[in-house]
């Protein structure tokens, strides 16, 4: 019978003696991903290779460069 009507759940572990289930809860707690974090500053400060995370539309931004670039003459 399940005590005080709350079901008992045994932990997994690996061979070599991880708990999986404390792994995971840990994961859930621990903040933004590596992936997560690289699209936060590809998309806040720039950078190489970051151009995947990018909502900049370029064909936007070449267009306003060439408006900017006859108001100037």
């Amino acid at each position: 019978m399940k005590e005080n009507d709350k079901e008992v759940h045994q932990d997994t572990f690996t061979i070599a003696g991880t708990n999986i289930d404390a792994v995971k809860r840990a994961n859930e707690r621990s903040g933004l991903s590596y992936n997560q974090v690289k699209e936060l500053l590809a998309k806040t400060t720039g950078g190489r290779g970051t151009w995947i995370y990018s909502d900049t539309n370029v064909e936007e931004v070449k267009r306003k460069n060439q408006q900017s670039m006859q108001t100037d003459d």
